[in-house]
């Protein structure tokens, strides 16, 4: 998926979920942005992340971003890569540790966009992250990057004790409907 095939997508997506729908205009007014895909672009960048379930759909893999300091799906940035699918998988592997990740549509599973607060480095600004539905083996040993505190598969049926943010759990509600 490149910037075009984005755009193209953005054009036809059609969502239920109110928030996705919110977003569908702001992703087509950035990705005809040059350097949309590079994080120096402010006030916001694409992203890439990896909604990673397990085989049976009953777990989901998140990380403990030690940045954020919260359970999230793994992901980060294009850093100038217009192909955000081979993004969230290189990101799902940096953050996991996993090799064999099955991807299950080339098309995005989820869209958010999010806004990350100020750093020394870098201000506030935007995350536009596009999420794609990958399925891992639950038993391949998973490791604990720099940039996070764990790694653990969580049950979907416990996720809100685990993150209760809204895009989180719209993903764990659009995998429910799924199966």
């Amino acid at each position: 998926m490149n910037c075009q095939s984005l755009l193209h997508f953005f054009s036809d997506y059609k969502t239920p979920y109110s928030a996705e729908k919110l977003f569908i205009p702001r992703f087509s007014e950035l990705l005809v942005q040059q350097n949309c895909f590079e994080r120096s672009h402010l006030p916001g960048h694409i992203t890439g992340s990896a909604w990673i379930v397990d085989s049976s759909r009953t777990q989901v893999l998140l990380v403990h971003h030690a940045k954020l300091n919260k359970w999230l799906q793994p992901g980060g940035h294009a850093d100038g890569d217009e192909n955000v699918l081979r993004v969230a998988l290189r990101e799902a592997e940096e953050e996991t540790g996993l090799k064999n990740l099955t991807v299950i549509s080339q098309t995005p599973f989820d869209v958010d966009i999010h806004l990350i607060p100020a750093r020394k480095d870098l201000g506030e600004h935007f995350h536009f992250d596009i999420r794609f539905l990958i399925e891992a083996d639950a038993t391949e040993t998973v490791i604990v990057s720099e940039e996070s505190h764990d790694v653990k598969w969580i049950p979907l049926k416990t996720l809100e004790d685990w993150n209760q943010e809204q895009s989180i759990l719209r993903m764990k509600e659009k995998l429910l409907r799924s199966n």
